[in-house]
């Protein structure tokens, strides 16, 4: 049975869906202002992995995934270019598809745009503010009340009074605690995006967003809530205090002697990229972008590298590591390469291979000791030239979108040498038995060494020649 780490609390579950013939899940985009960088690679390959699996199992599976289009930096950017914010959210857009595709991200069901929800995000502030969650300010912004939500902090295990200690006051502000949070942004003089509200003209804050679509597309509760590390505080304790704030309605969660409330069951993130020890991010300009880092490395060698490891922990990002990743895919390519793959029925209990394979991947997605059943596989292939086994590797391998190329395409486009093939080593071991039935014994060893270079392993016994890779 599937379980998951949920991050609300802090312990592994058994994966039951609220109901099992509509399984949602709502993972957070893009701000589209600029290219996406391998931070934002990870989370499109880690829910691409979790889509795929929960497909794999049966669960009919609703995935979401938003873009917010409309934000401060948006429009400082925009204004900047001397574009307007449409264009310049329609170009970034299409980049984040055109590098989603290359990694072999499939595209999700829904792609809401906050510009497209902003009488939702409305509708949900007047809710907030008539459950005296929220309260209109004298400059036209309207703001979350966070002292009137008792359970704030639950997720990321921060206390309201830890929050205030770390908080000042504003200078002539016009909040009533320094911990509330914009919801609805009142216009600046010249601001060429706004809509009418009932407190004047302005836009959506960041964090209304989420609550408001995935409330318009799911209802009050769904099941999976994904995203990157850095959004559980403040972007997804502020969700929850929206969501449950504006409708009530939660569900309720046992864990370490207490009762949590969400409307959400299970809240997923996954890790952080690192670069030289610190989070890889565009405010510490210590990013590199999909696209850049696709001029250097295959665009399946990137994944790789993100599945590899565990979805919660960190990555450590490093040519050297790309390097290595892109090694280990030619291994499993190079074996699938040299034994024809067969077609295979793939089950849980179809062998060993199999039953391991889904229990790392049903232990909360572990893809690493996935990977390392892949590894076993292939070395089998080489040992035995099995082309059953070959096809359970594609087979395996293709639940989380890989090895699905043609293997001779992928070696030859990474620059890997081709290396021998089977026919190859059969004419060489061909030609150093006639070697040998001369006494050529030069000759014999010469073909022998050369085998060994290519990690072909020669076993001579009275039944002739066999040989295995190594």
């Amino acid at each position: 049975m599937l379980t998951i780490y949920n991050t609300l609390t802090r312990q592994k579950e058994p994966f039951i869906p609220l109901n099992p013939e509509n399984v949602r899940m709502y993972v957070c985009g893009m701000t589209v202002y600029d290219y996406c960088h391998l931070g934002h690679a990870r989370v499109m390959v880690v829910f691409d992995m979790v889509v795929r699996w929960l497909r794999a199992q049966g669960y009919p599976l609703t995935y979401v995934r938003n873009i917010t289009d409309i934000d401060d930096k948006i429009i400082a950017r925009a204004a900047e270019n001397g574009e307007t914010i449409g264009e310049l959210t329609a170009r970034f857009i299409q980049a984040m598809n055109e590098d989603a595709d290359a990694l072999g991200v499939l595209r999700p069901d829904v792609e809401p745009k906050a510009t497209e929800h902003v009488g939702q995000m409305i509708a949900m502030i007047e809710r907030l503010i008539a459950n005296g969650k929220a309260y209109p300010a004298e400059n036209g912004d309207v703001y979350y009340a966070v002292r009137e939500f008792a359970a704030y902090g639950q997720l990321s295990g921060k206390s309201l009074d830890d929050l205030r200690a770390g908080e000042r006051v504003e200078v002539g502000g016009f909040k009533r605690d320094p911990l509330d949070f914009v919801l609805w942004k009142a216009a600046k003089p010249n601001e060429a995006d706004s809509w009418d509200s009932p407190w004047g003209k302005g836009r959506p804050g960041w964090h209304i967003e989420c609550s408001a679509m995935g409330e318009e597309l799911f209802g009050d509760t769904f099941d999976i809530h994904g995203g990157g590390a850095d959004l559980q505080f403040p972007h997804h304790e502020n969700e929850i205090a929206q969501s449950v704030g504006a409708h009530g309605a939660c569900l309720h969660h046992e864990a370490h002697g207490k009762t949590i409330a969400s409307h959400v069951k299970y809240w997923l993130h996954n890790g952080f990229i690192r670069v030289d020890g610190e989070k890889m991010s565009k405010s510490l300009g210590n990013f590199f972008t999909i696209r850049d880092v696709l001029k250097q490395y295959d665009p399946e060698v990137v994944r790789f590298f993100i599945l590899r490891a565990h979805y919660r922990s960190p990555l450590n990002y490093s040519d050297a590591h790309l390097d290595d990743a892109k090694g280990a895919l030619t291994r499993l390519y190079t074996a699938l390469k040299n034994t024809l793959p067969a077609e295979v029925d793939v089950r849980e209990d179809s062998n060993d291979y199999t039953r391991r394979f889904y229990a790392a991947m049903n232990d909360d997605f572990g893809t690493v000791e996935a990977m390392a059943v892949l590894f076993e596989l292939a070395g089998e292939v080489n040992k035995t030239n099995s082309a059953e086994l070959a096809g359970y590797l594609k087979a395996l391998a293709g639940i989380i979108g890989l090895l699905q190329r043609d293997p001779q395409a992928f070696l030859q486009g990474s620059g890997v040498s081709d290396g021998l093939s089977n026919a190859d080593i059969d004419a060489l071991i061909e030609q150093r038995k006639q070697a040998r039935a001369v006494k050529n014994w030069a000759e014999s060893d010469r073909i022998r060494d050369l085998l060994n270079a290519e990690n072909i392993i020669l076993e001579d016994g009275a039944g002739g020649t066999t040989w295995r890779r190594g």
